[in-house]
């Protein structure tokens, strides 16, 4: 039999790897979700096993769906699930939102090895569980060796509105301050170090993390941000551009400012990156009245993930240059908006 010609059934049951036949939707379909899937998320919602979960809520509730597709399924400080779970909390926290409920889709490739496919799956099964999110709906799909890459995974959130949310951006004001919440360009190292063995030691680590504990306590203490973002593809300056156009402001920056830790340097200044365009997957941008920013930053400064939070500019009246950055040198310098990604496939 040529070789990329294969069986689309297992030779036994506990074979090592994933086949065609577990996606085919017949007994080893079942016992795909039975033994792998109910046992680490299974609740009420999910067990039913319908074609949708019914959930029971009151008031406006928020939802948001993404698609992590990273290579090595792997990386220091986090893997694909963890970051599936937390990518997909963070873009429901910094809505404003208290998450609540995730679907989970997982696009397997013939091939995947059993090992890697539980060691992803506890993954979410913890950070759900540290998220305190329930996985309600589903679906899995094995496709033929070479139509992905090892394993895609498609979330989709539901969180509800249970305190006061960001107005947006359009809602920017000149003499605002701009902040983030912690180091950037961490992901997008770290993801480019793993993919490419630069051999740093010690590697920069993902800063894939849950930041709605931390985003919750600022409601909570009246303190909502006129405007937050999870800086993810395109970094902070993909957010701050973003934000320029819907108000029509400028926005200024301060290098000296910008927390970069010293791994993320050190990769940025071999590489010729700017960490302002690398992605985060911990990290938010949030905008607030200046008479706001150092309360803010005391309860940020409560919680691990956002203990190194801090100011990196603030809004300016309407130019023609939308971002600028006052580089180290001290002169004032056009940040472009990125065109592109100096990293494909890192979320």
């Amino acid at each position: 039999m040529p070789d990329e010609l294969s069986c689309p059934m297992p030779q036994s049951l506990d074979a090592e790897c994933v086949t065609l036949a577990y996606g085919e939707g017949g007994r080893l379909s079942r016992r795909l979700v039975q033994e792998r899937l109910l046992p680490r998320f299974g609740n009420p919602e999910l067990s039913a096993l319908g074609d949708a979960a019914v959930l029971t809520t009151s008031g406006r509730v928020a939802f948001t769906t993404d698609s992590y597709t990273v290579t090595p399924l792997f990386f220091p400080g986090g893997d694909i699930g963890r970051l599936a779970v937390y990518g997909t909390v963070n873009d429901l926290a910094v809505s404003g939102a208290t998450p609540r409920w995730l679907s989970l889709s997982l696009m397997i490739e013939e091939g995947l090895t059993w090992t890697s496919l539980d060691r992803v799956l506890d993954s979410i099964q913890v950070a759900a569980k540290e998220a305190d999110v329930l996985i309600v709906t589903g679906d899995t799909k094995v496709v033929p060796r070479g139509a992905v890459d090892q394993l895609f995974i498609t979330t989709a959130g539901i969180g509800e509105f249970k305190s006061a949310v960001p107005d947006g951006p359009a809602a920017l004001q000149p003499g605002d301050v701009i902040l983030v919440s912690g180091p950037i360009g961490q992901h997008g190292a770290a993801i480019l170090c793993a993919r490419e063995d630069l051999g740093f030691e010690p590697p920069p680590l993902s800063d894939c993390a849950n930041l709605a504990p931390a985003f919750h306590h600022m409601q909570c203490q009246n303190l909502t941000p006129r405007a937050a973002r999870d800086a993810t593809r395109g970094g902070v300056a993909a957010v701050l551009h973003e934000w320029s156009t819907v108000c029509g402001l400028g926005i200024d920056l301060e290098e000296q400012q910008l927390p970069v830790g010293n791994e993320v340097s050190a990769v940025c200044e071999l590489l010729g990156l700017d960490p302002l365009f690398l992605a985060c997957e911990g990290t938010f941008v949030a905008a607030c009245p200046e008479d706001r920013v150092n309360e803010m930053l005391t309860n940020l400064h409560k919680f691990p993930v956002t203990q190194n939070a801090c100011v990196i500019g603030r809004v300016v009246p309407a130019r023609p240059v939308a971002v600028c950055v006052r580089r180290a040198a001290g002169r004032m310098m056009p940040l472009d908006e990125p065109a592109g990604s100096p990293l494909p496939r890192i979320c």
